[in-house]
């Protein structure tokens, strides 16, 4: 099997050797992750200006490189810039939950987005700051379930949050919103401060990724769809 791993934590975030080390039990790995942290950055490409590519040394066996740029353009020269061909892009592991509507701010998910643009199996990895270091340890209990139940052949793409001490695993969709920032404002200077959970988790959330309250790994299929298709099955009658 041929894997490109990314992040958006940065070439040298402390989760990514342990991926690329437990990757490499699947097959050959290619690391294009970003020269810097790009949390926050979404499925967003640069295309105005060129951006610089270093190799690096990783892992013994796995080709390496940074590249100042976004994660889904790692992903993007990966497979169109260097002609690569992979059978499956994991980013991660991410140092925080990508839940809820925080889904559709973070670079680890645009990675597995863009791959999925592009016709490439993928799965984004992430979890807690409180539990990044043994995160690791539980790839093995979400992957084999993902190999088990065959989930890459009925998608192409999903979601994967991992707590710290899991008691199962349950397929999800995702859930409402899960963090709100705030801002000051002084000497015309706009700042953000922190984030803050503000959706507690109900017994109503059993089926979104807030099962992670529970001890669950949560699995999100996931599209890239944006169209509204229920609607779109609706009002396609005014088409005539």
């Amino acid at each position: 099997m041929r894997i490109l791993i990314t992040n958006d934590d940065g070439i040298y975030a402390a989760g990514l050797i342990p991926l690329v080390k437990w990757a490499m039990k699947l097959g050959q790995v290619t690391v294009i992750a970003p020269k810097v942290e790009q949390s926050g950055k979404s499925h967003g490409i640069e295309i105005h200006k060129s951006f610089s590519l270093e190799k690096v040394e990783l892992v013994d066996g796995a080709e390496a490189y940074a590249l100042d740029s976004t994660p889904a353009d790692c992903v993007r020269y990966a497979i169109l810039g260097r002609k690569l061909q992979f059978d499956l892009v994991i980013s991660g592991i991410n140092r925080g939950l990508n839940v809820g509507a925080d889904i559709m701010y973070s670079g680890t998910v645009g990675a597995i987005c863009e791959a999925a643009n592009l016709g490439v199996h993928a799965l984004a990895f992430s979890t807690s700051p409180a539990y990044y270091d043994k995160a690791v340890e539980k790839l093995d209990m979400a992957y084999d379930f993902v190999v088990k139940h065959r989930l890459l052949e009925k998608n192409l793409f999903y979601n994967i949050n991992i707590p710290a001490d899991p008691t199962g695993i349950r397929i999800t969709r995702q859930g409402g919103p899960y963090y709100s920032d705030h801002f000051t404002l002084e000497n015309g200077m706009v700042t953000p401060h922190g984030i803050d959970v503000f959706t507690p988790c109900g017994q109503e959330d059993v089926d979104t990724d807030c099962v992670l309250r529970y001890g669950m790994i949560s699995i999100t299929p996931m599209t890239n769809q944006r169209a509204n298709m229920p609607l779109y099955q609706e009002l396609r009658e005014l088409n005539g």
